[in-house]
């Protein structure tokens, strides 16, 4: 059986067990939830950099799950295509995936069907290197135990409408299971480093990075727009994992929702002045929204 080992575990996270459980009882500790949650959590969208900097982002979207459904059958985590180049989305459709907390079953009924899909391919080695599924994993451990997960990457394409509906429809066909979908993705990448830099610098910029560009990309989300939300991610360079939103939304939509619900928004100039006192040109943004 085909066992995806971590990555980024004492990178991202830490690569003990229990240094792993701890961080993730500070993450999900470091923020209260204090919008009306709905009744049912069919969709979310978190943050994938390192626990730092986003995991109480994270942390707030998977606790508002674990809130409304005691217990979830199924995760499907569309992550972002960071590494992959090819034109598919890559589902991993069979074995285990391995962090710090142990090892956790993909559901190969529900990711076979995916990979049925003309806009997927079954294959497992674009997932070896890629983070941004990996460190929403302990997560789904900690708190749904006994869950599966149906691991996903999206490249940002038109073909995500037609997979997020297609997907939503093997869902529906699913009766008596719990799925719920997680895109994965980080917003603007702003400064020098990252080659992004229309304001210039200075904390202008960077606040520019967060309340206009950040802003347009979750204003879409929250309206479920994702034609939009695609053609911005693009043309601004506001999410790096935008085809995975794509689907996310398109999968909701299907599911009867119409609206998003923003539980938190910051950047990682925002943690390093909190956490460290210090600030930098660079900036990432992180969203939580649930659907």
């Amino acid at each position: 059986m085909q066992v995806r080992k971590p990555a980024v575990a004492g990178q991202f996270y830490n690569e003990s067990r229990e240094g792993c459980l701890k961080e993730l009882k500070e993450c999900l500790a470091a923020r209260r939830i204090d919008v009306p949650l709905p009744d049912l959590i069919v969709a979310a969208i978190v943050p994938h950099a390192g626990w730092l900097f986003s995991g109480d982002l994270a942390g707030a979207a998977f606790s508002a799950i674990r809130q409304v459904h005691e217990q979830v059958d199924t995760f499907v985590i569309l992550g972002a295509a960071h590494r992959y180049l090819g034109r598919n989305a890559v589902v991993f459709d069979q074995g285990r995936w391995s962090t710090p907390l142990g090892e956790i079953d993909v559901d190969q009924d529900l990711a076979g069907q995916i990979a049925t899909l003309d806009c997927v391919t079954a294959d497992i080695e674009p997932h070896r290197g890629e983070h941004s599924i990996e460190v929403q994993v302990p997560f789904v451990q900690h708190l749904f135990p006994g869950a599966r997960i149906v691991p996903v990457i999206v490249p940002a394409a038109e073909f995500d409408l037609r997979l997020g509906t297609k997907v939503a429809d093997i869902i529906l066909a699913s009766e008596g299971k719990r799925i719920v979908s997680i895109a994965s993705t980080d917003l603007t990448h702003y400064g020098p480093r990252y080659g992004f830099a229309p304001q210039g610098t200075g904390a202008d910029a960077i606040k520019w990075a967060k309340d206009v560009n950040d802003m347009d990309f979750i204003k879409l989300a929250l309206a479920m727009e994702p034609h939009r939300l695609l053609e911005a991610a693009v043309q601004r360079e506001s999410a790096c994992g935008a085809g995975a939103a794509a689907t996310a939304i398109a999968v909701a939509a299907r599911l009867g929702k119409t609206e998003g619900i923003l539980l938190a928004h910051t950047h990682s100039n925002e943690v390093m002045e909190a956490r460290f006192h210090q600030s930098s040109e660079e900036s990432v943004g992180y969203a939580a929204i649930i659907y």
